[in-house]
């Protein structure tokens, strides 16, 4: 059976973001985010401390830059506590208006919507509550800022034929390019086995890339994850996946090339462990071929997998459950459009006259 311990690929990623937010703390962000953070330890991922530290950094660097009574103040070390209490609620809303659009002093340029601007008023919101609620500010002039409304997300999925269309191409490589074509003879079994574990089962593309040799077991017909917060579960696969994924262990497990101390499952052209933008790269080529019209990426994979296991089974908690959606209302949200099917099912299932012989 796959034993339930800690990846080192999720191990040395969290370490990595940890530095990051330590770096900011220490260089970027004013002195008294260091509480606000330890704070935020116990509740929150590392990813989502580091997005936070992310955005209050950009969040510091407009006030030092545009506000008046910032402008005094060369190094966001130097602002203190009692200084967020100088911010008005109309000053954060100009901020979210720069958000849309705006230049960093490096010459990089950046676009926000609603969405990204939600999240980075997310960070202050939580900043003024944390220290609101300590007694260290007078009043949360955050609370008074409406979040942007963020429209629905269409879920956009594959139907079933674009499915086969999808694994046909990466089968057989039809309409690559003549340069593509040399890559996917060396790398058609690694891509059928990520694309139909992305079908099979709807993992994320950061458990895929996480996933170890030891987190496989054929015997049992499972696998491990390490899903957000480091929870570890164990996922099952049919029998076509297991065919399709066996095949490549098979493969990689027996290559000599890779170094001993290389537990990746899914490895690239220089057996290094693959990263999810590689996986986003390997999906996008073989789908601009299957679906040109649909843009496709590892999590339109995921919400094909969601579809068509609530189509199956209509039970909206075993499908939160399998995807590790904490929330069942993330589920419902996200798959509300197929409720309609359910329901059309649902009208076959009780009739007006039945057989005497059933009484």
């Amino acid at each position: 059976m796959a034993k339930v311990n800690n990846s080192d690929y999720f191990a040395m990623r969290e370490r990595k973001s940890q530095q990051k937010i330590r770096q900011l703390l220490a260089n970027d962000l004013p002195e008294f985010c260091n509480e606000f953070f330890i704070a935020l330890e116990g509740r929150t991922s590392v990813l989502t401390r580091l997005n936070y530290a992310y955005d209050l950094r950009t969040f510091f660097n407009y006030a030092l830059e545009n506000l008046y009574v910032f402008m005094k103040i060369s190094d966001p070390k130097l602002v203190n506590i009692s200084d967020l209490e100088k911010i008005s609620s109309y000053q954060i809303e100009q901020y979210l208006s720069f958000l849309s659009d705006y230049e960093r002093k490096d010459g990089k340029t950046f676009t926000n919507k609603n969405r990204g601007k939600a999240r980075k008023l997310s960070a202050i919101k939580s900043l003024y509550q944390y220290f609101y609620k300590r007694g260290d500010l007078k009043s949360n002039i955050s609370a008074k800022v409406d979040s942007p409304k963020i429209p629905e997300k269409e879920i956009i999925r594959l139907e079933r034929k674009e499915v086969n269309d999808l694994l046909d191409a990466v089968e057989t490589g039809n309409g690559l390019t003549s340069r593509q074509q040399i890559f996917h003879a060396k790398t058609k079994t690694r891509d059928m086995a990520i694309v139909s574990l992305f079908l099979g089962t709807g993992i994320r593309v950061s458990e895929l890339v996480g996933l170890n040799l030891n987190d496989m077991d054929f015997t049992n017909n499972n696998f491990v994850v390490t899903r957000k917060g480091g929870n570890r579960v164990i996922l099952y696969i049919n029998a076509e996946v297991k065919q399709f994924v066996m095949e490549y262990y098979d493969i990689r497990k027996d290559n000599p090339q890779v170094s001993t101390g290389e537990n990746a499952l899914f490895l690239n052209i220089r057996n290094k462990r693959l990263s999810t933008r590689a996986v986003e790269n390997i999906i996008n080529k073989y789908s601009s071929i299957a679906t040109p019209l649909k843009k496709i990426t590892p999590h339109k994979l995921r919400s094909t997998f969601g579809t068509e296991l609530y189509r199956s089974t209509g039970d909206i908690y075993v499908v939160a459950d399998v995807l590790g959606h904490k929330d069942v209302n993330t589920t419902k949200k996200h798959y509300a459009a197929v409720t309609e099917d359910v329901r059309k099912k649902a009208a076959q299932y009780v009739k007006l006259y039945t057989d005497s012989s059933d009484e």
